[in-house]
Formats: structure tokens, sequence, C-alpha cells
């Protein structure tokens, strides 16, 4: 019950700070008001709203917003969302787009379950949409998994990856982006001992912890220095009675937004101040660039204790991935078992979460690949969002990435059977 109590707190005291938002700015746009001007009340009216709409973000699944693209035909297409497999704790769906001849590549993107919702990868998959037949992992959030669907740690989440892959078929390119990046290579690896012919043809890792000792950075140093028993007493707590997921121990959206913020608290800062000034010069906007980029960063969702506490203690504390002794369900995943599948990492030289030289380690532990299905990219001044979005991503990282994609699509498949090894 304290740990419920410590959930409940914290929403309660999200869902204040959003009333107050909504009180403040109702009550400084009262129409007597604007009889006599006032700047004071404006200033207010502007807090509210900046407030309100801030706190009210950080427990909304946003939208994909993807409603239709224009194709190489020059005409406009619809695009669907289709659940390709629905599971408990996340979807593979598609994107579908109407009335169009399906692209040669077919593309798998693994998104991070990380706090945020694979929507953070909404212009990476607009970007990709043009030209691939899109496919991405849709993880939910813990708090509304009722407690009778289970445990879900890092072994359940390579299996998922496993089961997605296997229902997409061999033909499919994977583009794995951040924390999935460990977990997709030993999926990958799974396929390759028990399930050969259903490996994807190529696989792109994004600036992805494969070993985090290669280079050290906050988080790295931060796995370092707590215990698993400090994080489990003060990261850990029981989902409240509100949502549907009561009683599941997760570690908290909201806990995991104070640390996101924590890391740049200047910035962000200076970010709202400057928000509140536009909203009361009326030079702000629903959609302008403050409300596009932290309508998605604010949004967070819980993580099952057991996987975030799987993931700092085997990922990161004990290196099973970097030093290829990871295990699923008791047996080991050998990733020199990895003989056929194109491999490419890419990493940002400014990369403050995943420094370079942690995902390129991948390269190395592909010991059964040889150099010609392996590859990788620095990119010069991106940080860690920027090699999976915006500029670096779209006129320098995607059309390498395709490219790579493209050089893949024709590899031979050696039929290769389990007893015959």
């Amino acid at each position: 019950m304290h740990y419920m109590a410590g959930y409940d707190l914290m929403e309660t005291m999200r869902n204040t700070n959003q009333f107050m938002g909504a009180a403040v700015k109702a009550w400084a746009s009262y129409p007597m008001f604007s009889a006599i001007p006032n700047p004071a009340i404006d200033w207010m009216a502007a807090w509210g709203e900046v407030t309100e709409r801030t706190f009210e973000r950080m427990v909304v699944k946003p939208d994909w917003g993807i409603h239709s693209i224009t194709c190489p035909d020059g005409r406009d297409h619809l695009v669907a969302i289709e659940k390709v497999i629905e599971r408990p704790f996340g979807d593979l769906i598609r994107f579908n787009v109407q009335n169009r001849d399906v692209p040669k590549r077919k593309v798998l993107v693994v998104a991070p379950m990380s706090g945020h919702y694979a929507t953070l990868l909404r212009s990476t998959v607009k970007s990709l949409i043009i030209d691939c037949d899109v496919y991405v992992t849709d993880w939910h959030n813990a708090r509304d998994i009722p407690v009778s669907a289970g445990k879900f740690d890092v072994e359940d989440y390579t299996l998922y990856l496993v089961d997605f892959m296997k229902k997409m078929g061999p033909d499919t390119h994977v583009i794995a982006v951040c924390q999935p990046a460990p977990l997709t290579l030993a999926a990958t690896a799974y396929l390759a001992e028990e399930d050969p012919e259903a490996q994807p043809r190529s696989m792109t890792l994004i600036g992805g912890p494969i070993d985090p000792d290669a280079a050290a950075t906050d988080v790295t140093d931060f796995g370092r220095r707590v215990t698993m028993g400090q994080l489990e007493r003060t990261m850990i707590q029981r989902v409240g009675y509100k949502y549907a997921g009561v009683g599941r121990k997760v570690y908290p959206g909201l806990l995991q937004l104070s640390s996101f913020m924590s890391m740049n608290a200047d910035r962000h800062g200076k970010a709202f101040r400057d928000q509140i000034v536009r909203v009361a010069q009326n030079q702000a906007s629903d959609h302008d660039a403050h409300n596009r980029f932290y309508d998605e960063y604010l949004a967070v969702m819980d993580m099952t204790a057991e996987f975030y506490l799987s993931t700092v203690e085997r990922v990161f504390k004990n290196r099973e991935i970097a030093r290829n002794v990871f295990t699923v369900g008791g047996k080991r995943v050998d990733i020199g078992k990895i003989t056929d599948v194109a491999v490419k990492t890419v990493e940002g030289a400014k990369d403050d979460i995943s420094a370079p030289g942690q995902c390129v380690a991948a390269l190395d532990l592909c010991t059964g690949l040889p150099a010609s299905k392996k590859a990788s990219h620095v990119e010069p001044d991106a940080g860690h969002y920027g090699i999976f979005a915006g500029k670096s991503w779209r006129n320098n990282i995607r059309p390498l990435v395709l490219d790579f994609i493209d050089a893949n699509a024709a590899r031979p498949r050696k039929s290769r059977s389990k007893a015959a090894e």
C-alpha cells in the first residue's frame, strides 16, 4: 500500500497542477478584465494555458497523426493503421497506405520502451512510409495492463520481437532505435538458431547501448553508482486505483519524466518561460515548435518493474549482450550464430545518451558475419535525437539506411535444419 500511495501522490500532484493551470486560465479570461487592459492578467492567462497543457499531456497517449501521404504518383493516399499482432504488452502495427502498390522494402521499426510511446518515432516513420511498407512495435503503458497479464521482462521483450519477425517473414529489414538495439540483436541471434529462415535480411541499429562500457555517459555512470536494491526501493511503485493495472509494480512514467527533465533543467525551464511570453503576446499556436515537441516529450508511459530492473541489471550492469552471454529461457543466445543478416550501426558524434562506441560494438559480436555484411556510420554534430529524427536523419542517415536495405534486399538464403547441425 505504501507504493500505491506514492504512485497516487504523484498523480494527485500532476492533477492539481493541471487544475490550477485551468483555473487560472479561466479566471484571467473573464470578459470584464478586458475592459481595462492589464498586462499582469494577460501573463496569468498565459501561465495558466501553458501549465494546464503541460500537465495534461503527461497522461495522454499521442496520436500518430499520419492520415495521408503523397506518393510518387503525385496523389494523396490515406493511411490506415492496422494491428497485425495484438499482445498484452505491445502490438505489431502496420501503416497501410491505401490504393498504392506495396513497396518492395518491408521495414520493421523497433521502437524503444524507455518511458515514451512509440509515437516518439513519428517523424522517422513518416519519412519511411513514402518508400517502404512500414511496421512498428507499439508498446503499451504498463499502468493499463492488468496484473493478470503476468510479467514482462527483457526475455519476454526479446520473444515478442522474435514473434513479430516470424510474422513479417524473411524479407524484412529491421531498424531498431536506441534502447531495443541490444534485444533486437539478441532476437535475431535467437532466430539464427531456432528458425534461421525467419531472420530478417538486414538489421540497422541506431544509437543503442550494445556495450554500455565502451563509452561512458551519465546514463551508464548512474547504472554503475546505484545498486539494484536502491533502484527497487526508490524507483519502483505499484499502480494506484485509478488505472486498470492497479497493483502492478512499475517504474512510473512521471518519475521517469522528472529524470529526463533534470538532465537539462535549464534548457527546459527557458523553453517554458519563452512559451509563456509567446502566449501572452499572441505569438504562439496550437501546433508551434514548442507544443509539437513537448506534446510528445511530456507524454510518458509506465514500464513494468521487471523490464526496467532486468534491463539495468542484465544489459547495463552485467553487460550480458556485450559479453555474449545473454540467455532466454535458460538457453544462451549466441550472437556469433548470425551469419547472413547484414548489420549496420548508426551513431551520433555528440550523443550523450548512447555515446559513439556503444552501438558499433555490435559488429565485433557478429563473429560469424563476413565483413561485407557489416557497416557503420557516425553522424557528425548529431545528438541522440538527431540520429533518428530531424535534419541529420532526413538528409544524411535515412538515405544511407535505404541504400543499405537495397544492397541487401536479395540476400540468398542457406537452407539449414536443426537436425543437420
